[in-house]
């Protein structure tokens, strides 16, 4: 591995290193010995820059965050809410990463906190009182966190011969007797793992119920 030269390493260089080991091995295989030996340096030397495992991750996450485009400011409010959703889970399904970094660390980075007053603002001129559009908010954010996520896991299994084969012999193990409704909605379960169509359905009902209470 060739050494990173002489006063070029930087933020920037570590942030973009970090997040391709990420991406290669995921998130819970990085470490910071493993990015500095990806430069050629010392594990030290990024210490200069960021002063832990954490903190990294936090700048990898504001990386990534900072791709999101801004929130539609010409649309009605629904869209604008599954525009903000849709943009984010898109991300997610590029950078995977993204997933578990937001999982682990859901509080923190400055971009969260961008996209964050870009929803609840969204919210708060709809009209929503600051507990419901708070309520949302997390509901909102929460849905697209796990429903991304699961996508995420289902079609890393469905790449994965051996764990589509594993789960296909559960299904095909159960009892139709014991799972009746299981087994006969078996094909809409498998159609229903992921993708924009089941993702939307998902959106729309949360977007239904809310409409509801919009106020007056």
């Amino acid at each position: 591995m060739a050494r990173t030269p002489r006063n070029t390493l930087s933020p920037e260089l570590i942030v973009r290193t970090a997040l391709e080991l990420m991406e290669a091995k995921g998130a819970d295989a990085f470490s910071l010995r493993g990015v500095a030996a990806e430069l050629g340096v010392g594990p030290m030397a990024l210490y200069t820059y960021f002063r832990s495992k954490d903190d990294l991750y936090d700048a990898v996450r504001n990386h990534l965050m900072a791709l999101l485009p801004a929130v539609p400011s010409n649309a009605p409010w629904p869209d604008q809410v599954r525009a903000v959703c849709r943009s984010l889970r898109l991300l997610m399904l590029q950078h995977p990463c993204l997933a578990q970094l937001l999982a682990s660390r859901p509080l923190s980075g400055h971009e969260t906190a961008r996209v964050a007053e870009g929803l609840l603002g969204v919210l708060r001129n709809a009209g929503f009182d600051p507990e419901t559009a708070a309520r949302t908010h997390t509901t909102l954010f929460t849905y697209v966190l796990g429903a991304t996520s699961w996508e995420i896991q289902m079609a890393a299994e469905r790449r994965d011969p051996e764990a589509w084969r594993r789960l296909r012999m559960t299904m095909e193990s159960l009892s139709a007797r014991e799972f009746p409704t299981v087994v006969e909605l078996a094909p809409e379960l498998a159609r229903t793992t992921g993708g924009d169509e089941q993702f939307d359905y998902g959106l729309d009902l949360l977007l239904a119920g809310l409409q509801v209470r919009t106020p007056s």
